[in-house]
C-alpha cells in the first residue's frame, strides 16, 4: 500500500515541474507575440514600447490556455522520466506499489491543473484578451475604414425602415462594440442608397449609436457627424451569438450566454461548445497524463527509447487534433457538443487505461 508521504512527494513533484513548463512556455510565447506585435503596430501613432508589453501580457493568458493539454502531456512525461532516471519508481516497484498507485497522485495533479486553468487562467484570459483587443483598436482606430469581407463576420439586419449590412473591422466587448464600423443603408431595391462609416458603433436598445461618423450618399457626396443612429431590431444575444468570439467570455458566464440566446430560438453551439470543452479539460489533462505513462515508465536501466517519447507526443499532438476537428463537428451542429467535448477524452483514457494494464497487468 502506497503512504501519503509518498504520494504527496509524487504529487508535488509534478506540480512543481509543471510550473516550471507552464513558466517557461508563458516566457516563450511572450517574447513570440510581443515580436509579431510590435512588427505589426509599431508605426502606429501613440504606440510605445510599455504599451505593447501590456498588450503581449494581456493577450498571453489566450494563448497560453489552447497549450494546457501540450503541458499537462510534457508535465507528465518529464515527471515520470525523472523519476526513472533517480530510480525512485523502480524502488516504488521493489516495494509492491503497483504503477496505478504512483500514477495516482499524478493524475490528481492533471485535474486540479486543469480545475486551476479552467477556473482561474480562463475568466483571467478572457478578460485580458478582451482588453488587448480594446488598446489595440484604439491605436488603429480611424486609420482606416476599410472592411475586408474575407475576414470580417458581416451582419444583415432588416427594419421596417429597410435592411442594412453591417461590418466592423474590430468586434469589442463581446460584439457589443465595433470599432471603425461600415453600415450600408438598402433601398427597397436592395441598392445601396447610404453608406455611413463609424469610428465606434455600440448596441443600444433598439438603434445602433455611431460616433465620428462620414455619411456617403448614393451620388459620392460625403459628410461628416459627431454621431448619428441606424435603427435596428437585433437583441445583443444575437449578435453576441453572431459576432463574440466563444473565447472571450468567461467560464462563469458562458451557461447565461447559453440560456439567453436560445430562449430567442438561437442555437449559440459555439458557446456551448466552448463550455463543455472546457469543462471536459480537467479530463482531458487526466488522459494526457495516461498517454505520457504508457511512453515514460520503462525502466532506466532499460534506457528511455527515445522513439517510444515521440510516440507519445505524436500521440498527445494527435489527440489535441482530434479535439479540434471533433469541437468543428460540434459549432457546425453536426454533433451535440458534448460528445464532441467528450468523445476524444473517452477515447484517449481507454488507451491509456487499456496499454497500462496489458503492460503491467498483462
Amino acid at each position: 500500500m502506497m503512504g501519503w508521504t509518498l504520494r504527496r512527494y509524487f504529487f508535488l513533484r509534478y506540480i512543481g515541474i509543471t510550473i516550471w513548463i507552464f513558466l517557461g512556455l508563458f516566457a516563450l510565447v511572450f517574447l513570440i507575440d510581443f515580436t509579431e506585435l510590435t512588427g505589426r503596430v509599431a508605426g502606429l501613432p501613440g504606440f510605445t514600447y510599455q504599451i505593447g508589453l501590456a498588450i503581449s501580457a494581456l493577450r498571453v493568458p489566450m494563448i497560453m490556455l489552447q497549450t494546457i493539454p501540450f503541458v499537462g502531456l510534457f508535465s507528465a512525461m518529464a515527471t515520470l522520466i525523472s523519476l526513472n532516471r533517480r530510480y525512485e519508481l523502480v524502488i516504488a516497484r521493489s516495494a509492491g506499489i503497483s504503477a496505478w498507485q504512483f500514477l495516482l497522485p499524478l493524475c490528481v495533479g492533471a485535474l486540479l491543473f486543469g480545475v486551476v486553468a479552467v477556473g482561474v487562467l480562463n475568466p483571467l484570459a478572457a478578460h485580458g484578451f478582451s482588453r488587448s483587443e480594446q488598446i489595440e483598436s484604439e491605436l488603429r482606430s480611424g486609420k482606416s475604414n476599410k472592411v475586408a469581407d474575407d475576414i470580417v463576420p458581416w451582419i444583415r439586419q432588416k427594419t421596417a425602415s429597410g435592411d442594412t449590412i453591417i461590418g466592423a473591422r474590430a468586434i469589442l466587448n463581446q460584439g457589443l462594440e465595433m470599432a471603425d464600423a461600415s453600415f450600408f443603408v438598402l433601398d427597397a431595391q436592395g441598392d445601396i442608397k447610404e453608406r455611413k462609416d463609424a469610428r465606434h458603433a455600440y448596441l443600444r436598445d433598439g438603434y445602433w449609436e455611431l460616433s465620428d461618423v462620414k455619411v456617403i450618399d448614393a451620388s459620392g457626396a460625403s459628410t461628416t457627424r459627431p454621431s448619428d443612429r441606424v435603427p435596428t431590431d437585433l437583441k445583443p444575444e444575437f449578435v453576441q451569438e453572431r459576432l463574440a468570439r466563444p473565447e472571450t467570455i468567461p467560464f462563469y458566464e458562458l451557461p447565461q450566454k447559453i440560456d439567453v440566446a436560445r430562449s430567442f430560438g438561437l442555437r449559440a453551439n459555439a458557446f456551448a461548445m466552448q463550455f463543455d470543452s472546457l469543462v471536459a479539460m480537467p479530463f482531458l489533462l487526466v488522459a494526457m497524463t495516461l498517454i505520457a505513462a504508457t511512453v515514460s515508465m520503462r525502466f532506466a536501466r532499460m534506457g528511455q527509447s527515445a522513439t517510444m517519447i515521440l510516440g507519445g507526443v505524436v500521440a498527445g499532438f494527435l489527440l489535441y487534433v482530434v479535439s479540434v476537428l471533433v469541437k468543428a463537428f460540434g459549432v457546425a451542429g453536426f454533433v451535440p457538443t458534448a460528445v464532441a467535448a467528450w468523445f476524444p477524452v473517452v477515447v484517449a483514457t481507454f488507451f491509456g487505461v487499456t496499454f497500462l494494464l496489458y503492460k503491467e497487468d498483462g
